[in-house]
Order: structure tokens, then sequence, then C-alpha cells
């Protein structure tokens, strides 16, 4: 994709001239419930998987996702990601009309547990960040058993699995509905081995994937700025961070292109090397989107962040969904790789 057709594509997303008011977030949810429906009965989601040769072209349909709506990317990464998933681990492929997430944080305190009872296996606890959780029909969800974590298979359009009121307060990614979720005796398929969901090859292709999103919605911010030169020229401050912004972005791009190719020529990591390009793929992704969001900012000021609806949007939701990288502690991991202080995983 070239420089000019990202922008164009950040462009046609992104009208002139004032937009409508904020929508109330219910309002979001059930707007990007109903995109994420559409995408999947339409099967725009049965995108190629990791590794098959056409790697490339899942990640520019994610980062797609992630012009038109990083909300909408949100839950349709997440169902394309359950698809891999399901696939590389054994599991059944989704059926249509199936709604899937991968419902897999475990940030401290009390978790999700799963037991062996009676030939099959059940849920009980809370599972945080349930993205899409009034709108998938099943989930992949990672939950603490005797054996160890493992991940699991279930429905969750289910009086058993209740989301948690207000515990999804986000401005930003507000429309990706991820409230806690509190399962109860739900019943349960394991997919995969204890440990199998973090130490596959694929986890790291599709944290790949979502870097892609990320770039989808920088790009998109990015229109911004592209589209208010179509309207008036640019001074040379703004030349100059439009410049910047081109740069960041074409940088990004080309450096996914080349992770895919890698993962289409090693889909299962013989080489080794699957966690080291992810690490530093997302690193870097996540850098860009940081300074497209500096840039198109000092460039355009206040006005779009107060007067254009949908990039204020675009803005608060980049933000929050580039918090799903480490930070430092993803940089300090891959100091211990390049010298050989810590293991792949």
């Amino acid at each position: 994709m070239t420089t000019d057709a990202t922008f164009s594509a950040g462009v046609g997303a992104r009208p002139g001239g004032p937009s409508a008011g904020p929508p109330s977030p219910a309002e979001r949810c059930r707007t990007v419930a109903r995109r994420f429906t559409e995408l999947v009965d339409d099967g725009v989601l049965r995108l190629p998987l990791p590794g098959e040769g056409r790697t490339r072209e899942r990640f520019r349909a994610l980062a797609a996702l992630g012009r038109e709506d990083l909300c909408v990317a949100r839950l349709a990464e997440g169902h394309a990601d359950a698809t891999a998933i399901l696939h590389e681990l054994d599991g059944p492929p989704p059926e249509p009309g199936e709604r899937w997430g991968v419902w897999a944080a475990h940030p401290p305190g009390p978790g999700l547990t799963a037991t062996a009872r009676g030939g099959g296996w059940r849920l009980n606890g809370v599972k945080p960040y349930c993205s899409g959780a009034h709108s998938c029909t099943h989930a992949l969800v990672t939950a603490d058993s005797d054996q160890g974590r493992r991940l699991f298979a279930a429905r969750v359009d289910d009086p058993a699995v209740a989301p948690v009121p207000g515990t999804w307060q986000a401005v930003g990614m507000a429309g990706s509905d991820s409230p806690d979720a509190t399962f109860t005796e739900v019943p349960a398929t394991p997919v995969g081995d204890a440990g199998s969901y973090l130490h596959r090859p694929g986890f790291q292709h599709g944290g790949i994937g979502v870097a892609a999103c990320w770039l989808g919605g920088a790009q998109a911010v990015a229109g911004t700025l592209v589209a208010g030169a179509g309207h008036r020229p640019l001074d040379a401050h703004a030349a100059a961070h439009l410049g910047e912004v081109d740069v960041l972005l074409h940088a990004a791009e080309s450096v996914l292109h080349r992770a895919a190719d890698e993962i289409d020529q090693d889909p299962l990591d013989r080489l080794g090397g699957a966690r080291m390009r992810s690490l530093r793929v997302r690193a870097l992704v996540e850098k860009v989107c940081t300074d497209v969001l500096r840039h198109v900012g000092r460039a355009t000021g206040a006005e779009p962040l107060c007067h254009d609806a949908r990039h204020a949007r675009a803005v608060a939701d980049l933000t929050v969904y580039l918090r799903q990288h480490h930070a430092e502690r993803n940089h300090a991991e891959l100091g211990l790789l390049l010298t050989g202080q810590a293991e792949e995983r």
C-alpha cells in the first residue's frame, strides 16, 4: 500500500466540516455490535490464517478495520484471532453466525477458575476485559485449573455469563464493550493442553495482528491532518508535521509487511525468532502511533479534538488501545533476549 493510498483511506473516513455530537457509551456499543455482526455474517472476517502465505493480506485487512473504527477492529481482530487459535490447536472452526472473542487477560486479583466435573469442565469466577461482552456468542477464555492455566471454549450468550455493570468506564475504546463478566457453572471445552495458548507460535503472530489494528487507527488520526490540507494550504509548521507522519506510517507499514513475509516463511517458528519479531514490531508500531498522535495534535491544535467527534474518538480510542503494549516491560524483555539473558517463550 502506498503512502498516498494510506492517507486517502484516512481522508475518506473523515469528511471535512463539523460532525454530530458524540453518542452515549451505550449507543456506541450498540453501533459497534451491529457492525461486528455484519462483518461476521457477510464473511468479511474469514481472513487468511497467519503463515498460510497471505499474511500481508490479513494484516492489511486488520489495518483497514482500524482505520474504520478501532472498537470495531478490536472485536473483529478477536474473532479472527479466535479462528486462528482454534485452527492451530485443533479446535472446531466457528460455525456460521457465531461471533467469537478471546478473553485472556489476567490482571492481579481474583480471576476465573476451571474445575473438571462429571466428565466435563465448569468455569466460575470473574473475567476482566471481556471485549464484546454483549455481542459475542462464544469466547476462548483462559482460566486457572489444577493442571495450570488453560484455554477453554465457552458459549457466552447465556445468563450464566453476566457482564458486571459499571466495570467498563472507558472513554477511549468505550464501544469495545469490555466489562468484567461473572461466570457461574459455565460448561467449557478445553482447547489445547495446559500452557499451549501462550507457547504456540501463533501467539506471537496474533500480537502483530493487534499492531496492524493500531496502525490503522494512527492512519485514521493522520487523515484529519491530510483532510485539513485539502481545505486550505498547509503552513510550514503543519507541512513539517505531515512529512514526519508520512515517514512514520510508511516505516510501520513496511515493518508489518516484512513481519508478514517472515511469518509465511516460518509459520511454525522453527527458527525461533517469533517472540523477538513480535516484540520488535509491536514496539515500533506503538512508537509510531504515539508519535503520530503527537504530530497531528501539534499540527492541528485543539480544534478537531473539540469540534470533530469522530477525530476526538479516534484519538481517545488509539490512546487506550495502545496500552495493550507493555511498554518498558517489553523493551526490557527484548534487551534480555538480545543479550542471551532470557529465553524465548
